[in-house]
């Protein structure tokens, strides 16, 4: 990696907090473009970790949450996800978010894979997990969700991806990742 890609070409001279709430901060920033001209930026900063979880049984079932999510206006097929605070362990919180959205209890973790959401105009980080043998129990939703759970094999949500019925952004890349870490003998 060269100098040029470690330093931030960008001057900030100012920044204002103009939104928050429990779960983000919208930061206005008067900003010094690369090019030096005068500019502004926005930035959606997120209070917590996304996590987001593939349980796989021995015959590589898993389970997707369905729900309505708002800011899509529209119904969302999805692997198991939620927030994790930060500072907290995240498999401490992929754990909880399982047990609440499906009743699950994994005994044997991998971490699958970290990205950034949307880093144009967010600093939401996401971390993904396979969970693997597996208890059942009840689930424990929050009271703003309503959920409903289906059991599907592995490769039937890969094909649901791959044909666009799934467009969440943390599912279709955990999804596509674990493919190629199962290989094609699914």
């Amino acid at each position: 990696m060269n100098k040029s890609e470690n330093t931030n070409p960008w001057q900030t001279k100012s920044n204002e907090i103009i939104y928050q709430n429990n779960w983000i901060a919208v930061h206005h920033h008067e900003v010094k473009t690369p090019t030096g001209t005068d500019g502004i930026y926005g930035v959606v900063h997120f209070k917590n970790i996304a996590i987001g979880i593939i349980p796989l049984d021995e015959n590589n079932n898993t389970w997707i949450v369905g729900q309505y999510r708002y800011p899509l206006n529209k119904y969302s097929w999805e692997i198991p996800e939620g927030g994790g605070k930060i500072g907290v362990n995240p498999l401490d919180s992929a754990k909880r978010e399982l047990l609440e959205e499906c009743g699950i209890i994994a005994q044997d973790w991998e971490k699958l894979l970290e990205m950034d959401l949307s880093n144009s105009a967010t600093d939401e980080h996401a971390i993904l997990y396979v969970a693997r043998n597996l208890t059942f129990t009840q689930a424990e939703p929050e009271e703003t969700e309503e959920l409903k759970l289906k059991k599907i094999p592995f490769e039937t949500l890969f094909q649901m991806v791959m044909n666009g019925e799934i467009e969440d952004g943390m599912t279709v890349a955990a999804v596509l990742k674990l493919k190629l870490v199962l290989g094609a003998s699914l």
